[in-house]
């Protein structure tokens, strides 16, 4: 990867926000099927960070494993803002971690009314959760699952700046 690729400067980011921090990250991915945890995974400088990650690709593995309402995760087939929030708590609560990140969403091809590339990233830590939704449309499988892990790492990037400050503090 080239450093202006937006993936790699958002990892670059992250490393060095991560470093010498302690701080530990959870994975919790649904159609991104262990896209996000393969990042740190790869990466020298982000592995040492990863706890652990969960891969809940199906409806019964958000629910069973990462404690998903069974009402959350079959409303639109488990593409929404509540299953994102609940995945990424879900997480943070069953991990050593101190951030933890979720993906779920839709990408392609289409099926019934899906909107392709409809995805949900959310963070959590102790005092903080956010969730984010993207629109990145049809634009392939591929591409969509790499933008959705972009964007989870630039969300775990901002976290870890702030536990960080917190930290410093």
């Amino acid at each position: 990867m080239s450093l202006r690729d937006p993936v790699e400067i958002q990892t670059r980011r992250l490393a060095a926000a991560l470093a010498g921090s302690g701080l530990r990250i959870a994975t919790a991915e649904s159609c991104t099927g262990g896209q996000l945890a393969a990042l740190f995974a790869r990466d020298v400088e982000l592995g040492p960070s990863l706890e652990r990650g969960f891969i809940v690709y199906s409806i019964d593995a958000k629910c069973e494993m990462l404690g998903v309402s069974r009402d959350d995760a079959e409303r639109c087939e488990a593409v929404n803002p509540d299953v994102a929030r609940a995945m990424a708590q879900g997480a943070l609560d069953r991990a050593r971690a101190d951030v933890a990140a979720a993906i779920t969403g839709f990408c392609g091809p289409q099926e019934k009314d899906e909107e392709v590339g409809l995805v949900y990233v959310a963070t959590a830590d102790r005092d903080a959760l956010r969730i984010e939704e993207h629109h990145f449309g049809d634009v392939g499988r591929e591409t969509v699952l790499g933008l959705a892990a972009g964007v989870a790492v630039a969300m775990l990037a901002d976290a870890a700046e702030r536990l960080g400050q917190t930290r410093g503090a």
